[in-house]
């Protein structure tokens, strides 16, 4: 057992994430001397650490780095970084005082990895070849859709088993939404640069209220302005040729489809309720239809999976040639059921996740990918990452966007977070709709008035 005194609970709070890299939580004991007097545990089994009161939070993360580094033998390719935009912090640094010093900063104050360091250097080279709309009035919209055919084991989100009478209590509330933000646009004088679609699975919909939802979209929210449009497929099995051409009818020229794996017994066992065969047959619809950009989710540590696993999957996803590939590592959130059936499995499947992240970042530069986005996660496997790699030219500006926090992003539906931009202050001011569909569909009239007020 490791036992760790931090000054306060706040401390407690920070530190364990970056513990847990280091040993399963199973074996961590974090204390807080804000609640605990820790005299009771000297001389008591197990190893103790004290992290001074003094010190700005860096270093006490640097000190607990290099004390359980020291202790188990390991090193972390993210070093001392636990949050979650790398690729911003490394942007901030390099326009305020440019790449070299960008490198020493992340390479000497946050051990962070060569490799890791080469990833973050050359996604900001990528993203600064995007051109993205300087009007500050250019903002993003996201449309979340909460419904899914199965909820996988691995899930966190705002998701829930769909039904239509679900649906249209749903869809009832958001298309009241869509109408209220099309005025707030026009008030504010806002216009999208991109619009997303998301969920869930937004093809989880019938095809009435699937038509209503893109009808609702590009007659009130899109406009001449508008770059992309991007509708997450997702699911295989929701995918339908009618659909899609429906997405083409209403202006989307971006999807989603997304396989996490190639594996008839890993899409089982994670409860996803489709074959390789259909994700194979969902992209030759999708080029049918005339979709030339096309988004591909894998992800790395899966139950089941090995390397060999991983690089089969990528291989044949590869093949279909779509213009994006994003490859996630499994994060075990606490509202999973995977974290309730093993509580240690993010811990343990680190070295496995590594070897299946080293081998996309060699397979997708060869096949002609360059990595255009990133974000982390809590209780990623290995603490890890997440990597958007695209064609040269077919980057998503939506997904650039929301992770470098540099416009203001509309959320519509439930769970939707909207992040309004104050670019003088570069400060974000979030205004949260309820994750819950049903409370959604109850206050929908407050959600509406939450936003009117955190837009004023």
């Amino acid at each position: 057992m490791f036992r760790i005194s931090v000054p306060t609970e706040k401390d407690k709070y920070d530190l364990a994430e970056l513990a847990r890299m280091f040993v399963p939580a199973s074996q961590l004991d974090m204390i807080s001397r804000e609640s605990m007097d820790v005299s009771e545990l000297m001389g008591s089994a197990g190893e103790y650490f004290k992290i001074p009161s003094a010190g700005l939070k860096n270093d006490h993360k640097r000190l607990l780095y290099e004390y359980l580094s020291e202790a188990t033998g390991k090193t972390l390719d993210w070093g001392i970084l636990t949050g979650v935009r790398p690729s911003k912090l490394y942007r901030y640094i390099c326009d305020q005082r440019g790449k070299e010093d960008a490198d020493r900063e992340l390479r000497e104050g946050y051990y962070v990895s060569e490799e890791k360091l080469g990833l973050v250097s050359r996604i900001y080279d990528v993203q600064s070849t995007v051109r993205r709309d300087s009007d500050p009035n250019a903002i993003g919209v996201y449309v979340g859709i909460p419904f899914c055919p199965t909820r996988c084991v691995y899930c966190a989100f705002t998701s829930n088993k769909i039904s239509r009478p679900a649906a249209e209590k749903y869809m009832g509330a958001l298309l009241k939404e869509i109408a209220f933000t099309a005025d707030l646009m026009k008030e504010k004088n806002w216009r999208a640069e991109s619009i997303y679609i998301g969920g869930g699975t937004p093809t989880s919909l019938d095809d009435d209220h699937f038509e209503a939802l893109l009808s609702a979209v590009r007659e009130k929210l899109y406009s001449a302005g508008t770059k992309e449009f991007t509708v997450e497929a997702g699911r295989p099995d929701t995918i339908t040729e009618n659909k899609l051409a429906l997405i083409k009818q209403y202006g989307g020229d971006r999807i989603s489809i997304n396989p996490q794996s190639m594996k008839q017994e890993t899409l089982d066992a994670i409860g996803r309720s489709h074959t390789p065969d259909q994700i194979l047959e969902a992209f030759r619809m999708a080029k049918e239809k005339g979709f030339e950009r096309i988004n591909a989710d894998l992800i790395t540590g899966l139950p089941g999976e090995g390397p060999l696993d991983f690089v089969n999957s990528l291989e044949t996803i590869i093949a279909q040639d779509p213009a994006n590939i994003t490859v996630h590592t499994l994060a075990v959130k606490r509202a999973s059921r995977l974290i309730e059936e093993d509580p240690d499995y993010a811990y343990r499947q680190g070295e496995t996740v590594r070897e299946m992240l080293r081998a996309a970042s060699e397979m997708l530069p060869a096949a002609g990918y360059e990595p255009y986005y990133m974000y982390r996660q809590k209780h990623m496997a290995g603490n890890f990452e997440n990597v958007g790699w695209c064609r040269p030219g077919t980057a998503n500006i939506y997904n650039i966007r929301i992770m470098e926090e540099d416009q203001t992003i509309l959320a519509l539906g439930a769970g939707g977070i909207s992040k309004i931009y104050y670019p003088s202050e570069d400060r974000l001011e979030r205004i949260p709709n309820v994750s819950n569909y049903e409370i959604y569909i109850e206050r929908i009239d407050e959600m509406l008035e939450r936003k009117r007020k955190g837009t004023a």
